[in-house]
């Protein structure tokens, strides 16, 4: 129950610590997530705020209708914040301090020592069970015929068919994956830029959720 922010993976890049050691580090563009509704225990059931990342932008004003629905149009108009592509939900102990419209900066996580990263990982496409499964393969000599298959996957008369749930050739990476205590280099609020050190997962330009880390946060407290 932490405050949520959108940004967008940029790349990566090399830094170096207080005692020269090279960092590799992910850089995160956080532009200021708009608030976009406040919901209470009272009304909701929970309390939380809605956020909203990347404003849209268009050459031609009358095109903005087509961006997004008429529900979701009338909605930020209600906040009074600008039409944005996406929106997410931070639950929270409490919504004091919160109204919309209101701008939260990534200046929120100046303090902030670890954080988690939530994004979709890189698409592969239908891959074999090679790439897919790590499997072995066959003999690579001439004449085999059998060199990249997954090889038998039924049985004898009992039970007479093939389980489920096997390693086999399907789709892979395009999954959610969340990233735990990944420690920040430095954070950068006049450039709306966050350096992770580590890996993040995903593309570039790719939708990152970042929160405070929840593991870390305990550990300290135990001290």
């Amino acid at each position: 129950m932490a405050l949520k922010l959108m940004g967008k993976k940029r790349g990566m890049t090399q830094l170096f610590d207080d005692k020269g050691n090279v960092v590799v580090c992910t850089v995160i563009e956080v532009e200021p997530n708009v608030v976009t509704q406040v919901k209470t225990k009272e009304i909701d059931g929970y309390n939380a705020i809605q956020l909203g990342f990347e404003k849209v932008v268009v050459k031609d004003p009358r095109t903005i209708e087509r961006r997004r629905s008429k529900a979701i149009r009338g909605h930020f108009a209600k906040a009074g914040a600008a039409l944005a592509r996406h929106l997410s939900e931070s639950r929270m102990e409490t919504t004091e301090g919160y109204t919309p419209g209101q701008e939260i900066s990534i200046a929120e996580f100046a303090d902030v020592a670890y954080v988690d990263a939530c994004a979709m990982s890189k698409g592969k496409g239908y891959q074999g069970v090679i790439k897919l499964h790590n499997f072995a393969g066959g003999p690579a000599a001439h004449g085999s015929s059998f060199h990249r298959h997954a090889g038998s996957t039924g049985m004898r008369s009992t039970p007479g068919r093939c389980l489920p749930n096997g390693p086999r050739a399907s789709h892979m990476g395009h999954e959610r994956i969340t990233v735990q205590n990944i420690k920040v280099h430095s954070v950068i609020p006049e450039e709306n830029v966050i350096l992770l050190a580590g890996q993040v997962p995903g593309p570039r330009n790719g939708l990152v959720y970042l929160s405070p880390a929840t593991k870390k946060a305990v550990a300290k407290k135990k001290k």
